[in-house]
């Protein structure tokens, strides 16, 4: 099979940054139905901890129903049916026992479009630790701080903590939401094509801070920029008619797809 080559911006990407890592989340036979429209039909993987996998696929693949299924977003839903089983650092997210608002805080997440509320950068960091119970000054500045700082713009906004988030340009608006996902501790950060309405330059400092972040989070991506995926990401499932085509290593989905859908795709035949 022909390798394809993947423009970086002059980044050398390593031969393979996947190397060994544990699992963090199991998805084992999942199917989803809205209705009687089939949007995903018996999908596997396994995600491993402390990287960055992208789910990549045309518009309708079911990337993002995908990714809303690791935090139980689809349960909103009317009408959705769902099979198989998500195991997320070893528990199954569809137990009884489960606590929604407790998986909820495990796997933050961060939208195609910034949302920040209506109210201070400060407030918007300490919403959600605010939510589980906060209450404590010294508690509150630390966590905003820590969060702000981890989402490389504590340095751009220090001096503006009272002011509206909704003053921010629109590539700080997103960290800031990064921020505030991150304020209550995660273990799983996803982000739904984070870059989509921002420019080369902010996204380029979400991608870097999604390398940066992997250290302590496990980021899963939706992206339909094929460069971002080859860039970021760790590891790729490529996902088409709400199947999975192929999932593995980025260097080798980019370079030595198995399936030749996968390299119809990437090297822009169809999408």
């Amino acid at each position: 099979m022909t390798a394809v080559r993947i423009e970086t911006s002059g980044q050398k990407r390593p031969a393979d940054r996947g190397g060994s890592a544990e699992p963090m989340i199991q998805i084992q036979d999942l199917a989803l139905q809205y209705g009687d429209k089939p949007a995903l039909k018996g999908i596997s993987m396994t995600i491993p901890k402390n990287r960055v996998t992208a789910f990549i696929g045309p518009s309708g693949c079911g990337k993002t129903t995908l990714l809303r299924c690791l935090n139980r977003m689809n349960d909103l839903v009317d009408g959705v049916r769902i099979q198989g089983r998500i195991l997320i650092g070893g528990r199954d997210i569809h137990d009884g026992a489960m606590d929604v608002t407790e998986l909820r805080k495990r796997v933050g997440m961060v939208f195609q479009k910034s949302n920040p509320f209506p109210k201070s950068i400060y407030d918007n960091v300490a919403y959600g630790p605010r939510i589980l119970g906060s209450r404590s000054r010294s508690d509150l500045d630390a966590t905003v701080e820590r969060s702000l700082d981890a989402a490389a713009l504590w340095n751009e906004v220090r001096d503006r903590l009272h002011e509206s988030a909704l003053s921010l340009s629109g590539g700080q608006q997103q960290r800031l939401c990064i921020a505030r996902a991150l304020a209550v501790e995660p273990e799983v950060l996803l982000m739904d094509e984070p870059c989509s309405a921002l420019d080369p330059i902010a996204t380029a400092k979400i991608e870097e801070l999604m390398e940066e972040l992997k250290s302590r989070y496990t980021i899963v991506v939706v992206t339909h920029n094929m460069q971002q995926a080859a860039r970021a990401s760790d590891f790729t499932g490529f996902l088409l008619l709400g199947d999975l085509v192929e999932f593995g290593a980025t260097e080798t989905i980019f370079t030595t797809p198995a399936d030749r859908r996968t390299e119809d795709y990437i090297t822009g035949r169809f999408g």
